[in-house]
C-alpha cells in the first residue's frame, strides 16, 4: 500500500500520527471491501479557499467543503500499484466540525479519510438505499481501527 501525504496548509500540523491514522483508515477500508494492500491513494491537506477553487471547478459546488474524492482507478507500471485516487481534506472544516461534533481533529480526519475511500472505492449518497450501504461500510471500518461514534 502507497499512500501520498500533501500537505498545502498551515492549520493543522500533519504529523507521523495523522499520517500514521490516515494509512491504518485507508487500510481497513480495502479490508472491509476484500481487496489487497497493492493501492496508491493520495491524500491532500488544503485549506478553505483551495478546496472551494476544486468544489466550483469539479462539481459546480461555489463553496468549501469538507472532503473531496477523485476516483483514477489505473495502473502505475513503474511501482506496481493501482491508483485508487485522490482525497482532499480542508483543515479548515477539519476544525470547524470537530468543534461542532464534540471530538478530535485527529478523529475527524479518520473519518474525511473513511468516507472518501468509500467514495474511491465507488459507493455514494445519493439516495437513502446508497446511503444507508456507504454508512455501514464506513462503521465497519471506523469499528476495525477502533474508532467509535461519539
Amino acid at each position: 500500500m502507497r499512500v501520498l501525504i500533501d500537505n498545502r496548509q498551515l492549520k493543522i500540523n500533519i504529523d507521523d500520527k495523522i499520517e500514521s491514522a490516515i494509512n491504518e483508515s485507508i487500510k481497513a477500508c480495502l479490508q472491509v471491501e476484500n481487496r489487497d494492500l497493492n493501492y496508491e491513494v493520495s491524500v491532500s491537506f488544503v485549506d478553505n479557499d483551495e478546496i472551494k477553487q476544486l468544489n466550483k471547478e469539479y462539481r459546480n459546488v461555489d463553496k468549501p467543503t469538507d472532503v473531496l474524492s477523485f476516483p483514477l482507478d489505473d495502473y502505475d507500471f513503474n511501482t506496481e500499484h493501482y491508483i485508487l485516487g485522490d482525497i482532499i481534506i480542508s483543515t479548515d472544516k477539519v476544525i470547524e466540525q470537530a468543534t461542532e461534533f464534540g471530538h478530535s481533529i485527529l478523529r475527524e480526519i479518520i473519518y474525511l479519510t473513511v468516507h472518501s475511500m468509500f467514495h474511491l472505492l465507488g459507493y455514494d449518497h445519493m439516495n437513502d438505499d446508497d446511503k444507508k450501504i456507504m454508512r455501514e461500510k464506513e462503521k465497519i471500518a471506523l469499528k476495525e481501527i477502533g474508532v467509535f461514534r461519539t
